[in-house]
């Protein structure tokens, strides 16, 4: 199944696809917009082109698990992505992605403005490897 990732953010929201093998997850780009309307207008838009039969939204999670108003703005982000695209919506817990998505942009020696540019859609790749290894461990359990 082919499914687009999302990690939603103030400035920019970063999109991330897997083949549909779900062996492999790829950047799919960022989107720089702050109304949240056209965001997810413009989300629906490129999961569509993606060929996307599922989205998953990463849910930023505080450190000791509860829900703040950014996990709720997500919850309510993937409502809207639901009602526009007619996809099921998933959420997994983002918990340390951008972190993660610095060290390997470290790794790489991506700095300054390129790294501004793609951090984002790292942190959705890392939202989609998650999301899928979940999914892998659930089939290899029934």
């Amino acid at each position: 199944m082919i499914i687009v990732g999302v990690d939603l953010g103030h400035a920019r929201t970063g999109l991330a696809v897997c083949d549909k093998a779900e062996l492999l997850a790829s950047p799919l780009g960022v989107i720089a917009q702050r109304n949240w309307d056209r965001l997810a207008e413009q989300i629906v838009e490129e999961a569509r082109r993606a060929g996307a039969e599922a989205l998953v939204v990463g849910l930023p999670r505080n450190m000791d698990g509860s829900e703040g108003e950014s996990a709720q703005l997500a919850r309510e982000m993937g409502q809207r992505l639901a009602a526009l695209s007619g996809l099921p919506v998933d959420f997994l817990d983002e918990r340390g992605t951008t972190l993660t998505a610095h060290g390997y942009l470290n790794e790489t020696n991506t700095r300054g403005k390129k790294r501004k540019a793609v951090v984002d859609a790292v942190a959705a790749v890392i939202i989609l490897e998650d999301y899928l290894r979940g999914r892998k461990n659930r089939a290899g359990e029934t």
